[in-house]
């Protein structure tokens, strides 16, 4: 059976976190009451992550890895978890945890309504320094003001997209691909 939702987690020395962001996925998963499969996408880690992840899969088939034998980047590792899911809906989201996963319900809820991209949007941006908000913020005005692209303000790679994006998505192969918004574009 094809999943409803599909999650994938770019995974980069996440071993610190990676216990307590599937105990929390997987209950999140588990009471929106879909099929599901989560997967977790290594991009190289030289810690214990891919062991950890290897453990996950074997305890729990839904759980899929994907394993790359070194770092290529964020934007690839979300390319490759998205090339790989099946679901009709797809989220994205850090393994962190700065992005609450409870929020997927609410997104899927959105989905059900219809729309086709719904953004994880902060509150807050914890742990940057003031030069990175500021240059984050003019990065995404100066985008907004040359294109005609709406990227949300403080939208990180938190997002659901619709299996119509995804494969809308997976036709465009650029090299040096910015995720946000190729999203926000289709």
């Amino acid at each position: 059976m094809r999943p409803t939702l599909s999650v994938v987690v770019p995974i980069w020395n996440e071993e610190e976190v990676i216990p307590e962001m599937h105990r929390r996925m997987t209950a999140v998963l588990e009471g929106i009451g879909e099929p599901y499969e989560l997967i977790l996408v290594n991009d190289g880690s030289s810690d214990r992550s891919p062991e950890m992840l290897r453990e996950l899969h074997e305890r729990n088939p839904r759980v899929r890895v994907i394993n790359f034998a070194k770092n290529f980047g964020h934007q690839v590792a979300i390319t490759a978890g998205m090339d790989y899911a099946q679901g009709d809906a797809v989220v994205v989201i850090d393994a962190d945890l700065q992005d609450p996963p409870e929020v997927i319900a609410e997104m899927m809820a959105k989905w059900r309504e219809g729309h086709q991209v719904v953004y994880g949007v902060r509150r807050e941006r914890e742990g940057e320094t003031w030069f990175k908000k500021v240059t984050a913020s003019f990065f995404y005005r100066m985008i907004r003001a040359i294109t005609d692209v709406e990227i949300p303000l403080d939208a990180g790679d938190f997002r659901l997209m619709d299996r119509a994006v995804i494969q809308t998505m997976r036709t465009m192969r650029e090299k040096r691909r910015f995720m946000r918004g190729l999203s926000a574009w289709v």
